[in-house]
């Protein structure tokens, strides 16, 4: 909800600052029917995707298209919309994607070779499923009339981006005084925190660490490696993360690389030995075992309460 709202309240208020319609939108869902979004509200539609089709070749084509997606949305297969995306695309009209939204677009086969941003905790499963696409962790990114963003307040960056574009400087300015916000974030700001404030570490060594062990999470290096990247003994990194981090190195690395198979366990259906693999486990047996240590339940128990989850929701 958060990223569809900053996706049309943008183009209201633009409307509002310059006294006349620039922007019109119409919402539609795959069957017509109304939409409850994750929080449990419901939008209401204008049509379903077979009607939005047939206006392609009418005089009420649109010039963009944005499909705007939350959780559980590896599980979308619908064929439909797929089609229509991938024709609409061919027509010369503009797709994007919110949120999720870019999974969306990658199970169309628009975003084969491709860059597009996705939001940080999908980027796992969404770069394991589509290794063909250029995934990143950015705010937005437009590539070949491709427009994808990573939902939550990067829906506004995206749209005050092109407000920008067709409306100019002053414009834009008066709609961010309008909601609130002092500035227009680029395209490849960092969506999350950097790791001194989300993880309150403050020694530049402590960090620097850390970035290399997120940086090789299926091939993990020895702590041997680590301390001569960042220069330093082995003994003195491991003093560091006791101090810093209240656990050891390897602890750590550990907890970080089960971090992400719990993302891909929840997000992709890769089988649990590939997922064990691409988080640096020599085997299925010894990931389960680790998994279960920390999160007190098993690889199968986590995919299992995903399947729970998706049948509440539903």
């Amino acid at each position: 909800m958060i990223g569809f709202a900053n996706a049309i309240e943008p183009l209201r208020i633009a409307n509002r600052i310059v006294g006349r319609e620039v922007y019109r939108w119409r919402l539609v869902s795959t069957d017509g029917a109304a939409v409850a979004a994750s929080n449990a509200v419901a939008c209401s539609v204008a049509g379903s995707v077979a009607a939005e089709r047939r206006r392609l070749i009418s005089a009420e084509r649109p010039t963009m298209i944005f499909a705007c997606s939350g959780v559980f949305v590896e599980d979308c297969q619908d064929k439909a919309l797929f089609s229509y995306l991938r024709e609409a695309y061919q027509r010369g009209i503009a797709v994007g994607g919110i949120c999720t939204g870019a999974w969306i677009l990658a199970r169309a086969g628009l975003l084969s070779g491709r860059r597009c941003a996705i939001h940080w905790e999908n980027l796992a499963g969404f770069a394991e499923t589509f290794p063909r696409v250029e995934a990143f962790a950015e705010l937005f990114e437009v590539d070949h009339n491709l427009h994808t963003c990573a939902g939550g307040t990067a829906s506004l960056d995206m749209m005050l981006a092109l407000i920008r574009d067709d409306l100019g400087e002053e414009v834009v300015n008066r709609v961010c005084e309008q909601a609130l916000t002092d500035r227009v974030r680029a395209a490849h700001d960092r969506q999350r925190l950097p790791l001194r404030a989300r993880l309150g570490v403050q020694h530049a060594k402590v960090v620097r660490a850390i970035e290399i062990m997120e940086a090789n999470l299926a091939d993990p290096l020895s702590l041997a490696e680590i301390a001569d990247h960042v220069g330093l003994s082995r003994r003195q990194v491991e003093r560091l993360f006791e101090r810093e981090m209240g656990r050891s190195p390897a602890r750590y690395y550990l907890e970080i690389r089960l971090d992400r198979s719990r993302h891909l366990l929840r997000q992709s259906p890769m089988p649990i030995v590939e997922i064990a693999m691409a988080c640096g486990f020599v085997s299925a047996s010894h990931f389960a075992k680790c998994y279960r240590e920390l999160y007190t339940r098993s690889p199968q128990q986590e995919r299992a309460g995903r399947q729970t989850a998706m049948a509440s929701v539903a």
